[in-house]
């Protein structure tokens, strides 16, 4: 089966055109799905349009600015009715190269999940202030530490999985949207016993337009976080009894 690389998108013309492009270039045969919420700029446009000319691009349309955890929901389930697998998932804006997705895909011969990762050996990141990199790893610690991740980028929305690991997760009940479903599904991904990697990937600041990332997404990941800390806590609780 083919695989899928799922881009969700608000507001992206400037980039999605030549990511698209080069994503298709890559030797992996992989088809894009991108879910665009309704982008003011005409993102869905030019994705319909490239739609037109390749089959291997499909749109997902939806009416308003809903959110990432949710648009990488309906990317998921549009990969499992055209019966892709495995499904990568990347930001739109460059910060996440295509040239590191066939290592993502490399990766799952021996792992469940893959993250393309800023903080293992090789990794880094580029053309950020320094002020936005010590907010970025002190997110990553923090969720780590609280929740007791073992992927040392588990904030990464670069990633790979398996058909299998999304399929065993009741996606209708993850409650976290934004940036902070990042951390929620690696959580649940870690729970369930599958296995997660990490290849290492150099994360650059995005090429054109404004990051998405805000002080409302930034309290949403901290009490995401607390959340599932205490869930976490319970089910240590349960098996003490059992």
């Amino acid at each position: 089966m083919p695989s899928a690389v799922i881009i969700p998108t608000y507001n992206e013309s400037d980039n999605i055109p030549q990511l698209v492009q080069d994503i298709l270039k890559l030797p992996i045969g992989a088809h894009v799905i991108v879910v665009d919420d309704n982008s003011p700029d005409g993102t869905g446009k030019l994705v319909d349009a490239m739609a037109t000319r390749d089959a291997r691009v499909h749109a997902v349309h939806r009416p308003a600015k809903m959110g990432l955890g949710t648009a990488h929901i309906a990317g998921m389930r549009r990969a499992f009715a055209l019966n892709f697998e495995p499904i990568v998932t990347m930001d739109a804006d460059f910060s996440h190269h295509p040239r590191y997705i066939p290592d993502l895909l490399g990766g799952l011969e021996k792992s469940d999940v893959m993250i393309g990762s800023r903080y293992v050996a090789g990794g880094g990141t580029r053309f950020f202030s320094w002020k936005r990199i010590v907010l970025s790893a002190g997110a990553n610690s923090f969720a780590r530490v609280m929740l007791g991740l073992r992927a040392k980028d588990c904030t990464a929305g670069f990633r790979a999985y398996r058909r299998a690991v999304l399929e065993s997760i009741d996606l209708d009940h993850i409650f976290s949207n934004g940036y902070s479903f990042l951390i929620e599904m690696l959580f649940l991904c870690q729970t369930r016993g599958w296995r997660i990697g990490e290849t290492p990937i150099i994360y650059e600041d995005r090429r054109a337009g404004k990051s998405k990332i805000s002080r409302a997404e930034i309290v949403k990941a901290t009490y995401t976080v607390l959340r599932l800390f205490l869930r976490r806590g319970r089910g240590f609780a349960r098996r003490q009894f059992e």
